[in-house]
């Protein structure tokens, strides 16, 4: 087993499930996350987003390879709370080519309802020789 990354413990995700192609981070709003309007910042939908879905990028990819975003894509449907409880951020892979993959995230709650969803692009980047 893998020491978590710094990212994870800052963010409090951990992972739940996890497959070729697909992972689930989990993670439970917090009060020291919220912005000036009391509620969770977008920022940290987006870093669950770009976490999964980079992850399942990662997932396809042969030993030694790595990746980076490129971009990404956020829609924000609804705010979370520290009220929210425990969300669960999906990343599923759309594409991956020689150069380039993309993906697809959704955060949803416990009852599965929807509070953001994205996509990106990654670039991949296959060792040298």
């Amino acid at each position: 087993e893998l020491p978590a990354p710094p990212i994870a413990e800052l963010m409090g995700m951990w992972i739940t499930e996890v497959s070729e192609g697909r992972i689930v981070f989990a993670a439970e709003p917090a009060e020291y996350q919220y912005n000036p309007l009391g509620t969770v910042h977008g920022g940290v939908a987006a870093t669950l987003l770009d976490s999964a879905m980079g992850c399942a990028v990662q997932s396809m990819l042969p030993a030694g390879t790595g990746y980076t975003t490129l971009e990404i894509k956020v829609n924000y449907l609804r705010s979370m709370t520290s009220k929210t409880g425990v969300v669960y951020s999906e990343g599923k892979i759309i594409h991956l080519g020689g150069r380039v993959a993309t993906a697809e995230g959704r955060i949803t709650d416990a009852d599965g309802k929807l509070y953001a969803h994205g996509t990106t692009t990654c670039i991949v980047l296959r060792p040298q020789g």
